[in-house]
């Protein structure tokens, strides 16, 4: 028997119809993959599983047994977790704290602070992660923190635990620990939904896996019986095909950013780097390299960054996100909902955050030229909303990413620093942002773009520098792409080794 059923499970939000009548069962002590584009409704059916929504009609069953998960808590009881793609922690609280925030542990009416983190160490340790208990957890980095969260769901001792893109933010040594935990699990009897966009991990890890497509199940299949290119045309109802960037055939024109010498204590020492006309330049190097403290230096958020950058061959003062924007600098970074986005403004008014000088007039925003241009990008990143007044909170992962990319293209910058494009984001909308970033660089934009998946760089770049602790390894050009040549550099060999 199943150990999990999902019967004709319907959800409505404004506008949208996230799911509709969606049914398929989960095998006990197995590992079942939910794949589909953006606004399927893969996260939405997770979050009814934990509690965090309710479905508008349909069943759940556990065992057989009818369950009805209307909070978190509620189906924590049932022994159902879940793993959240995008990050929920206090940030000022440590990590021992976000740990056993809804159970801390008292003596006395008193916290007991020996108990809290030595119940902490046990979760961090049963997950592999090797992290202080007693740092606040607004100081780790993105993929740290998704170690924390794993480590809280496993610890609750769920006996399902649903895992929506936990690899999405994870270097390559913290995704092979991940991949050890989820085979540990499995072989101890538990049960997961694994949520990803990435087709290799799910043919990996997972024993079965579900299409969604437009909120309705497509098909249910075993691993072992189809593809990855058959789960492709499954997910989009189309063949998605490799394409060569335009840009690569394309005669660069002037250097549109440059830097010599560029150090931040701590994080990073003299980094040399240029970007032309018409270029996109990768960013490659484990997580921790200080890769994304390079962009963020580049666009005036290090007041301790020191060294020399130029912008269309004029010096940039550092240190001043004012300075970068008069250059003509624009920056995606990493963590699109914290930084990115502000997730209580509409579409309309998150699109047109960096454009606003260029819509104000004597202190007012003119309306109808707002409208029109947000809707114009809108329109060409095909951001999928019920309209452009719709809540940016309410949006997929990858419409909101395509929502932060559409806020810098209505500023027309001359140099995009983007930082983790294609972060959580399905294979059709990848293919959309990498037209979009090869049409940009055609256009004569300079792009400096930051990713953790090697592929994504060798596929859209033309030259790739890779860093390491801080420092640049190495810079490879186009003829010389090869993963195994990336992680040479990325571990310190040399390129040719």
């Amino acid at each position: 028997m199943p150990i999990l059923e999902f019967r004709q499970i319907t959800k409505r939000f404004p506008g949208v119809l996230a799911l509709d009548n969606v049914s398929l069962t989960v095998e006990r002590g197995t590992c079942h993959a939910l794949i589909g584009e953006n606004g399927a409704g893969k996260s939405t059916l997770g979050k009814i599983l934990a509690g965090v929504y309710t479905a508008d009609s349909g069943q759940i069953f556990i065992g057989g047994h009818p369950v009805a998960p209307t909070t978190p808590l509620a189906a924590r009881e049932l022994g159902i977790a879940m793993v959240h793609q995008e990050l929920a922690f206090c940030p000022n609280l440590s990590v021992a704290e976000n740990l056993c925030l809804g159970d801390l542990p008292r003596r006395r009416g008193f916290i007991d602070r020996s108990a809290l983190r030595a119940r902490a160490r046990a979760l961090l340790t049963a997950v592999g992660a090797d992290i202080d208990p007693d740092l606040p957890i607004g100081t780790l980095s993105t993929g740290r923190e998704q170690l924390v969260q794993i480590a809280a769901a496993v610890g609750t001792g769920a006996q399902i635990i649903v895992m929506d893109e936990p690899t999405s933010s994870l270097s390559a040594a913290e995704t092979t620990d991940l991949f050890r935990l989820v085979r540990e699990l499995k072989a101890r009897g538990l049960t997961l939904i694994y949520v990803s966009h990435r087709l290799e991990e799910l043919f990996a890890l997972c024993d079965h896996i579900t299409v969604l497509r437009d909120g309705r199940h497509i098909a249910t299949e075993a691993i072992a019986s189809t593809t990855p290119a058959r789960v492709v045309t499954q997910m989009i109802g189309r063949e998605l095909r490799a394409r060569t960037p335009a840009h690569l055939a394309r005669e660069l024109g002037p250097v549109r950013l440059s830097a010599t010498a560029l150090t931040s204590p701590g994080h990073f020492t003299n980094i040399p780097l240029s970007v032309r006309a018409g270029e996109i330049v990768g960013l490659a190097g484990i997580v921790g390299a200080g890769r994304s403290e390079v962009v963020q230096a580049l666009f005036g958020l290090d007041p301790a960054a020191t060294g020399e950058v130029r912008v269309n061959d004029r010096p940039l003062a550092l240190g001043s996100i004012d300075q970068a924007l008069a250059a003509g600098l624009g920056l995606v970074p990493e963590d699109r909902k914290r930084q990115g986005l502000v997730l209580g403004l509409n579409c309309r008014e998150n699109t047109a955050l960096a454009a606003l000088p260029l819509l104000t007039r004597f202190g007012f925003v003119r309306r109808a030229a707002e409208a029109t241009l947000t809707a114009r990008y809108a329109t060409r990143l095909r951001v999928k909303t019920p309209s452009m007044e719709a809540i940016t909170a309410g949006l997929s992962g990858g419409n909101q990413q395509k929502i932060a990319l559409a806020k810098w293209l209505a500023r027309d910058c001359d140099v995009l620093l983007i930082d983790e494009p294609t972060r959580g984001v399905d294979v059709g909308a990848k293919a959309e942002i990498y037209q979009l970033l090869d049409e940009l660089a055609c256009e004569g934009k300079a792009l400096l773009v930051v990713s953790s998946e090697l592929p994504e760089l060798i596929g859209l770049c033309r030259r790739i520098l890779v860093m390491r602790q801080g420092a640049l390894a190495g810079e490879l050009p186009h003829a010389a792409f090869s993963e195994a040549a990336l992680m040479q550099l990325m571990a310190g060999l040399p390129a040719a080794a």
